[in-house]
């Protein structure tokens, strides 16, 4: 695998731009992992607005093409995109820098407010602050259906499939991973029998037709590290294989098969191969393992780490750093005297084995990617899996609605300040479109206002 480049922010290119030095990359990258809020649509504007328009070190069609491959593949697709454009620019290393300064924040963010959520959860004002954020994320779970629904659900066809992967997860309880390589199945074999119901639209697209000459512009040669070779991508699926074997081998050797730290990272593996669609899509999957199965957390909790995925930087998808601490906190898996390290260390292994995944794409994707520009394929198994994801969606919303609006089962009370919050929530961001950070400040203020008063 290729080393770092090194190259002097002083260089020039031909056109005179300024070639990008790697310190200079990685102070922006940096950066990036502290400000990406607003989940992957923002955090992709974000990096359009920095990387291809003011600081031009990657040009809108060259951005565009990682960024559709990204869409192709399971997991977070604005982190691989990070991923991607940090290879593109520095080789290997590059990538690996951009990838994990885009989460890394975050994680010691999430680790720390996990502690603090545990530890103070029964305060009165932190308990009205999350008492009044959970309705806000059942608004967030609606609108992130209606988000991809709108866009995605542009035929009857489509509208079946939501349909039927809402009624399979909602009434039969099929798990998701089979809901999932149903829809793909049907997409392959749809894309060949009526092609017309799986066509792919992109659903970032750009409004900025040109942005001037870029450091990696349209008509910049191929580098070097970026032509396609079979042992560079032998290599590359050698040491992502023996970085997923070891730690795995060693949690078997060390605590065996069935313990927590061992289950958390083997279902958090296969939870990154499932995230199509985004964050939103596998939540449906995290919850069936790690509340229903497992118990590692509550609904209740599940809830909340939501909800501080969303008003922290990096990945929404990082909610499973919440749930990996919560669950090694509660199970004790360092003993009884260790409970905040319990807690740190299971977190950081379920954000090893969910991202792990990602950088092994984009390291032995790229340079395929690269050579095909224009030519990707599959996309009708993507656009069949996504309206099946709408329906999951839905029925994640559903779920969250009901234990929110009638705490104690259909037959107790319906919490009338709960369903006041959630519609006023959806309200602001359904047609008012206000932002979610915001949204979440406000429902928290007022549940802690109401909590203190009440």
């Amino acid at each position: 695998m290729s080393g770092p480049d090194h190259s002097s922010p002083q260089e020039t290119d031909p056109d005179g731009l300024t070639r990008v030095g790697w310190l200079e990359a990685l102070g922006f990258w940096f950066k990036l992992g502290f400000i990406s809020f607003g989940g992957p649509a923002g955090q992709i504007a974000l990096m359009h607005e920095e990387l291809v328009v003011r600081r031009r070190w990657i040009s809108e069609k060259r951005f565009l093409h990682a960024l559709h491959y990204c869409m192709v593949l399971p997991g977070p697709e604005a982190q691989q995109l990070a991923t991607y454009i940090g290879w593109l620019l520095h080789k290997t290393w590059g990538g690996i820098g951009a990838g994990v300064l885009f989460v890394l924040p975050s994680l010691f963010i999430l680790i720390a407010l996990s502690w603090v959520y545990l530890s103070y959860g029964d305060v009165p004002w932190i308990e009205g602050l999350f008492y009044g954020v959970k309705p806000a994320v059942t608004a967030l779970v609606i609108h992130a259906a209606y988000r991809i629904g709108s866009r995605t659900l542009s035929n009857p066809t489509l509208w079946v499939i939501a349909a039927a992967s809402f009624l399979a997860i909602f009434f039969l309880n099929l798990p998701f991973p089979l809901i999932i390589l149903a829809a793909a199945v049907i997409g392959v074999l749809g894309g060949r029998i009526y092609p017309a119901a799986f066509g792919s639209e992109g659903s970032h697209p750009s409004s900025e037709p040109s942005t001037g000459a870029s450091v990696m512009g349209d008509h910049t040669p191929a580098p070097q590290h970026t032509l396609f070779n079979w042992q560079r991508l032998c290599l590359v699926l050698l040491v992502g294989g023996l970085l997923w074997v070891l730690p795995m081998g060693f949690l078997v050797l060390k605590f065996g098969g069935e313990h927590t730290l061992t289950q958390m990272s083997w279902f958090f593996t296969k939870a990154a191969l499932l995230t199509f669609g985004g964050a939103y899509a596998v939540l449906p999957y995290v919850y069936q393992g790690a509340v229903e199965q497992f118990g590692w957390v509550t609904a209740t909790q599940m809830m909340d780490g939501l909800a501080l995925g969303e008003t922290t930087p990096g990945p929404l998808i990082m909610v499973v750093t919440f749930v990996g601490f919560i669950g090694g906190y509660a199970q004790a898996v360092l003993g009884p005297d260790s409970l905040f390290w319990s807690g740190a260390l299971a977190a950081t292994l379920v954000t090893w084995f969910t991202f792990l995944p990602s950088f092994i794409f984009i390291l032995a994707g790229g340079p395929l990617v690269e050579s095909t520009h224009n030519d990707l394929k599959f996309t009708a198994p993507l656009v069949a899996i996504t309206a099946a994801v709408v329906g999951v969606i839905l029925n994640l919303a559903v779920f969250f609605g009901y234990h929110l609006l009638w705490p104690s089962g259909l037959g107790g009370h319906l919490d009338m300040f709960a369903a006041a919050v959630a519609l006023s929530a959806a309200i602001a961001l359904l047609k008012f479109k206000l932002n979610v950070i915001y949204v979440i400040a406000a429902c928290g203020l007022a549940g802690m206002a109401y909590r203190l008063i009440m």
